[in-house]
């Protein structure tokens, strides 16, 4: 009986005790958990990690740089059998063209040729045979894509013919010589192949540098960051020997009326 009061005189207590050091646990542990969430936030958002050097200055992935959605999908062949059709019909197309020399116009005569010639036969050989017809269905191009691509292709027209004028305005030297070198390298391959190889090749380039790149994208970065260093020396070289011997007339500031 007197260990049954004991202990029911000190169950308030203990009790009281027990909650506090409950307390003093869970604020331990959520602090301490709190930390660890923030050191992981930390960790993990951009602004802490160290970017390091991306080729062409890029600083969002590959897929968003393709402009994302189903073409940087076929690209990245991340639906393989689609990528592959793609590029296979592309390959069909470029054999036809250019090692068998067949001419657009005729290949479309002969392929609505056949195509016409079979579902005719197909169409009068199902009222021998008391079977239904085929049905052919009815093919129309929707606006909506064609107005988008239409957009697309104005807004790039636009930028490159801006881009263009700011080259010919003579403000940035760099690029006006990075421009002119590419246009000179394009005019050389241009003169080896003609458009429909050109086109093609290009059209295998987007299939596999991407996705190469992609796979093996630390390490290409590294080696463009040293080849960018040493075409940044070689410019300074060049700058400090060659383009600032070259005279230049004083430039006049215009007066806005």
């Amino acid at each position: 009986m007197a260990d049954a009061e004991h202990h029911h005189k000190e169950s308030p207590v203990e009790s009281v005790m027990d909650k506090i050091t409950e307390k003093i646990r869970d604020h331990d542990s959520s602090s301490s958990s709190s930390e660890s969430d923030d050191d992981k936030k930390s960790a993990s958002s951009p602004s802490m990690k160290d970017k390091g050097f991306r080729l062409f200055g890029r600083e969002k992935p590959v897929h968003k740089v393709l402009g994302g959605g189903k073409p940087a999908d076929v690209f990245l062949w991340r639906n393989k059998k689609i990528s592959a059709g793609v590029l296979g019909t592309a390959t069909v197309i470029w054999i036809l063209f250019e090692l068998m020399e067949y001419h657009l116009l005729t290949l479309v005569c002969h392929c609505l040729i056949v195509a016409l010639a079979m579902l005719f036969l197909w169409s009068n050989a199902t009222l021998f045979l008391n079977k239904s017809p085929p049905r052919i269905p009815e093919f129309h191009i929707p606006e909506e894509p064609v107005l988008q691509v239409a957009a697309a292709l104005r807004i790039e027209i636009n930028r490159a013919f801006s881009i263009l004028r700011d080259i010919a305005s003579g403000r940035d030297l760099k690029k006006f010589l990075s421009v002119i070198a590419g246009l000179w390298v394009l005019s050389i391959v241009g003169s080896w192949c003609n458009f429909l190889a050109l086109f093609y090749i290009a059209f295998v380039l987007l299939h596999t540098v991407p996705v190469l790149y992609e796979m093996h994208e630390d390490q290409v970065d590294s080696f463009s960051e040293k080849a960018c260093m040493q075409i940044k020396k070689q410019y300074a070289v060049f700058d400090a020997k060659v383009l600032s011997k070259i005279p230049r007339g004083p430039l006049k500031d215009k007066k806005k009326v």
